[in-house]
């Protein structure tokens, strides 16, 4: 479950804090923003001062100036646009990589206890799309009202220049749109922004699961049930879009109009300085096409409005994974050199969090170095959860694990892994090659290397036969291997670790006699002069000391 929401001044500090890096790049997109309304304002003023210029047909001579002004404005208002969006997009891109990073290397430390209850695409759609939901913070949250706040003064600084109470009019305008509005879409915006964000999230967790679990869906016909389930999320996602569309409509209708009343009240009030020759008539068209040139940085405070609603709901998601505390709390500076490979276990304890029923009690056994031992029970028994505390994926235990002479807990995460390779019935594949795939252990390996771990894991003969040797592709988890085939893929990726204690978790579960014995052979070759522990619930071993759970 997700923690309980932070206030909104913490939340958006946090949002900016991760900027801060990028702040020069957001700050030259702001500037580039404000020069580009500028010469908006101008381009309009200066046409508008031709036009009633050339309509007394003068010397062209006095037209040269304005004409030089409407070219000027033009140009530098594209040349402007197009370097407030290059830089503004360039540092939020850079922004938006740097923030998937620092979210993976948040959760790495939560994986896997602290995120058993949560779902694989829930967790994808908090990565991706609420990350990428965040883009909008820092394109369309951050830059504009400063843009606005710039503008609206520029445009009175010209406007009170000429006339005061025409400033002033124009200026309630600009509050009108620019506060009071942007706070009154705010509150409704929130809660369609948040169904909106939770809506895709459960779209998207809902689609990974159903791809993931499809042949199982197709054979016992529960694919009619899953599309009336992602129709349902899809229409509340529909939902959540168009009434934000509809707030959209309604603050681009209510900026037109008040971008018009701006002009008119202008032309009202400016028009009796004209009678008394108080006001240069030629003028008068500019003033009030200028006051209505300045709406156009005022009209994207409603994308504001949204786009911070949503981020601020997307947000919440993503702290609220970062915020989880994880299993592992005690991480030493430094971890001791192993004395041997041996392992003993006092009187262990362990239960899970929030249950009182223990998983084990007062566990004992001993592994000296190089010795093979099994432990057997039935499911349930706790097997696999010892080897996620010999992992240090799990702490809040009673009792001693020490592995190489020294206390389990005086080992760095990190280090206490390096010390453990891992064959378990579940081998998870990537995809990608066959050599990416062995490289996760040792990402030096050579091609040497990997023959020499495929060869002693027996996957060299199902290597001869992929089309395209260490380069082949392995699909989704694998599936271009059997069962089979994917542990010895798993023993060869073991083999290249070399870490000096084994652990095998129901390392033949699963596969049938023939691919059985291949992978025992390959699994005899790995055990050679390691630590070995077989975790099991079969009784067809034989050979070594037994320790039942």
């Amino acid at each position: 479950m997700d923690k309980p929401m932070q206030p909104q001044p913490v939340l958006w500090w946090r949002l900016l804090a991760l900027a801060a890096p990028y702040r020069a790049w957001f700050g030259l997109a702001i500037a580039l923003g404000f020069a580009t309304m500028g010469s908006g304002i101008g381009l309009m003023a200066t046409a508008s001062y031709l036009i009633a210029q050339a309509a007394l047909m003068p010397s062209i001579a006095l037209l040269s100036i304005p004409m030089v002004g409407v070219r000027f404005f033009g140009i530098a208002r594209a040349a402007l646009r197009y370097g407030e969006r290059y830089v503004a997009h360039r540092a939020t891109f850079r922004l938006l990589a740097g923030v998937r990073t620092w979210f993976f290397a948040a959760v790495e430390p939560l994986a896997p206890a602290a995120l058993v209850e949560r779902h694989g695409g829930d967790l994808l759609a908090r990565a991706v799309g609420d990350v990428e939901t965040l883009e909008q913070l820092y394109l369309r949250v951050l830059a504009p009202p400063l843009v606005a706040l710039l503008t609206a003064l520029l445009t009175c600084a010209l406007l009170i220049s000429f006339d005061a109470r025409s400033a002033l009019a124009v200026l309630l305008l600009q509050l009108v749109v620019g506060l009071i509005l942007p706070a009154v879409l705010y509150g409704a915006s929130r809660r369609a922004a948040r169904q909106g964000v939770a809506a895709r999230a459960e779209l998207l967790a809902t689609t990974v699961e159903a791809l993931q679990g499809l042949p199982d869906l197709l054979v016992l016909g529960g694919e009619r049930a899953l599309r009336e389930q992602l129709a349902q999320s899809g229409r509340r996602l529909a939902a959540a879009q168009q009434q934000q569309a509809n707030m959209r409509g309604i603050s681009n209708g209510i900026h037109g109009m008040a971008s018009q009343l701006a002009a008119v009240a202008v032309i009202s009030l400016a028009t009796p300085l004209v009678r008394t020759a108080s006001l240069d008539g030629l003028l008068l068209a500019m003033l009030a096409l200028a006051a209505m040139a300045s709406f156009e940085a005022l009209s994207m405070l409603a994308q504001v409005v949204q786009s911070g609603a949503a981020s601020h709901a997307a947000a919440e998601r993503i702290f609220a994974i970062t915020a989880s505390a994880p299993q592992v709390q005690h991480e030493p500076a430094q971890s001791p050199q192993p004395l041997d490979a041996s392992l003993t276990i006092r009187d262990l304890s362990f239960s899970y969090p929030g249950s009182t029923q223990p998983v084990f009690t007062n566990l004992n056994m001993h592994v000296a170095s190089g010795q093979r031992l099994i432990l057997r029970g039935p499911s349930g028994a706790g097997k696999s959860t010892l080897v996620s505390l010999l992992l240090r994926f799990w702490e809040g235990y009673t009792g001693s694990i020490c592995v190489g002479g020294h206390d389990l807990r005086a080992y760095r995460s990190d280090d206490a892994r390096r010390l453990f390779a891992v064959v378990s019935q579940q081998t998870h594949l990537f995809n990608g090659t066959v050599a990416e795939n062995l490289r996760l252990a040792r990402p030096n390996a050579c091609e040497a290397d990997m023959a020499w771990a495929c060869q002693r894991a027996r996957f060299d003969q199902v290597l001869a036969r992929l089309p395209e040797g260490y380069a082949t592709r392995l699909g989704e988890q694998g599936m271009a291997l059997s069962g089979g085939e994917r542990q010895r893929l798993a023993i060869a990726r073991a083999l290249l670790k070399d870490a000096p204690i084994l652990l095998l978790d129901e390392p033949t579960a699963n596969l049938d006699a023939a691919a059985e014995r291949e992978v025992l052979a390959a699994l005899d070759a790995l055990a050679q002069g390691r630590t070995t522990i077989l975790i099991t619930h079969r009784h067809e071993e034989q050979g070594v000391e037994r320790t039942g759970l």
